[in-house]
């Protein structure tokens, strides 16, 4: 029989997380008296705030000093901005990244004053008066420089930050700028956005952060919450969620206390004998490993709740408490790694088999190797007869349900060059000098290796349309995390381990870095 809290979670959780409008709806709500209740299933009930007045309130809460003052005005920005429509908000983001930026005049005036000083003289005796006149006139200059370059946006941003729900508020808008700045390249945006994230970056440092073991015994509404924002496998229903909560697993979440009840970034671990090869056997290990057999930590999802905290590296700062606290806990736990996705490679994939197939033989790049093009088409029973090899590959692949899994055959022919060119695009395929997959870039610059592939990993159409079905272990080994991300920080240099290698070498003849 399912207990209160189940019931609470099942009836409650929805399929991804409530907007901010919805949650405000939710707050006004519980206000109300019973019969005047406004349906939060539609938010066009709620009017639309009037756009001159929540720009006074903005241009308010920036230049008033008394208390009071600001703290009403900081409510009605905050709750005014809520209800504006999409195109109202981006008003306002434009109006504030313009408008109130730095008075570049003053800016310019007061470098005059500074380059037009006598620069004093390194030998002057401390006691000269003249020079200290001097150093005097350059301290004050420079006092008043340092704040002309603050832009007057600042000022809104940090009684935000110290206002009730202001820290939560600033990540929403921040999430708004993002979403604009995909659709314009307006460089007072960009600067509105960078001075913003590195407010974010100061004021969320591990030092103001709070790491929570989440358990089944903590309020339905967090859990709601673990359910709603889980991005890497979705949690299907009470009894995966309980099991990922259960003996054998760990969720640590990092929280805020201007933002409580609601996890910044949660991480899920699965302790385990040995470094997991599939998601199956994590998600599915019923019933688990009594905990003092596990040497193993498998990190195996990390969610961030905050759309508005890109950029903001969290993950980071969480896996690395996390290892010491499981470490503290549990000594037996001698291997921490990850069941990671490789969300780019599928898309990579397909654009090197369309361009191979387009080039023509003059240009075309050899993906394939000549005993792994016989396999293919003798796996493929001639069904794309007359067509090349890389057509019936990409065939294959675009499969409408991935029917290529359903053959052995198929699956077999597919296992060696989908692995060895995942080994390139994982070790060899950059951006600016670092790994153009995303969660590889993550944990490399975390300071992990690339351990091992793990071939038909996760059987999900998610996990089959990005990778094919494949995942790959990073493995974080304590005492070479600082060595190894500084490394690749600095050089570019992605550290592997020598059965990942192999596929490299094996790659055209070519060796590893």
């Amino acid at each position: 029989m399912m207990n209160k809290k189940g019931l609470a979670i099942l009836m409650r959780t929805k399929t991804r997380p409530l907007s901010p409008v919805s949650s405000k709806l939710n707050q006004m709500q519980a206000s109300l008296p019973e019969g005047d209740k406004v349906s939060s299933q539609d938010a066009s009930l709620i009017p639309r705030r009037d756009f001159s007045q929540v720009r006074e309130s903005m241009h308010s809460a920036m230049l008033t000093n008394k208390t009071e003052i600001v703290d009403v005005a900081l409510d009605d920005f905050s709750e005014g901005y809520i209800f504006l429509s999409p195109e109202n908000r981006y008003k306002i983001l434009l109006s504030l990244a313009k408008e109130y930026d730095l008075n570049r005049t003053q800016v310019r005036e007061l470098m005059k004053q500074h380059l037009d000083l006598q620069l004093p003289s390194d030998k002057a005796e401390d006691n000269d008066h003249e020079e200290e006149g001097s150093l005097s006139a350059f301290y004050k200059i420079e006092r008043n420089l340092c704040q002309a370059l603050k832009p007057m946006y600042e000022v809104l941003f940090e009684r935000l930050n110290t206002h009730p729900g202001g820290l939560k508020f600033l990540s929403d808008i921040r999430a708004d700028i993002l979403r604009l700045l995909e659709d314009v390249n307006i460089a007072s945006l960009r600067a509105l956005d960078s001075h913003l994230k590195e407010k974010l970056i100061t004021w969320l440092s591990p030092a103001n952060l709070e790491l929570h073991n989440i358990t089944w015994d903590d309020p339905a509404s967090l859990l709601e919450k673990i359910v709603a924002y889980e991005a890497v496998h979705p949690i299907s229903n009470l009894i995966d969620l309980k099991r990922r909560l259960g003996i054998g697993r760990r969720c640590f979440g990092y929280f805020h206390p201007a933002i409580p009840g609601e996890p910044l970034i949660f991480i899920e671990v699965a302790l385990m004998k040995d470094v997991a090869a599939t998601i199956q056997e994590v998600l599915w290990d019923n019933p688990p490993i009594s905990e003092h057999e596990a040497s193993c930590a498998i990190f195996y999802s990390i969610s961030s709740t905050q759309p508005g905290l890109s950029g903001v590296n969290l993950g980071k700062f969480l896996i690395k408490r996390v290892v010491e606290v499981v470490k503290k806990d549990m000594p037996n736990i001698c291997v921490f790694a990850t069941l990671s996705p490789i969300p780019g490679y599928g898309q990579w994939l397909l654009s090197k088999l369309a361009s191979s197939e387009m080039s023509g033989s003059v240009f075309e790049e050899k993906l394939l190797k000549p005993e792994e093009e016989k396999a293919l088409i003798d796996a493929s029973g001639g069904s794309d007869l007359g067509s090349s090899v890389i057509k019936v590959m990409w065939n294959l692949l675009t499969s409408k349900n991935h029917e290529w899994t359903n053959s052995p055959n198929l699956v077999s022919a597919l296992r060696t060059p989908m692995m060895r060119l995942c080994a390139r695009y994982l070790m060899k395929e950059k951006k600016r000098g670092k790994a153009l997959d995303s969660v590889a870039n993550f944990h490399l610059q975390n300071g992990a290796i690339i351990g091992r592939l793990n071939w038909m990993a996760d059987r999900s159409q998610k996990g089959l349309t990005q990778s094919g079905g494949m995942m790959v272990n990073y493995i974080y080994r304590l005492e070479d995390i600082e060595d190894s991300a500084q490394a690749y920080l600095n050089e570019g240099h992605i550290e592997s381990s020598s059965d990942f290698r192999s596929y490299i070498e094996d790659d055209n003849g070519e060796r590893a870095d």
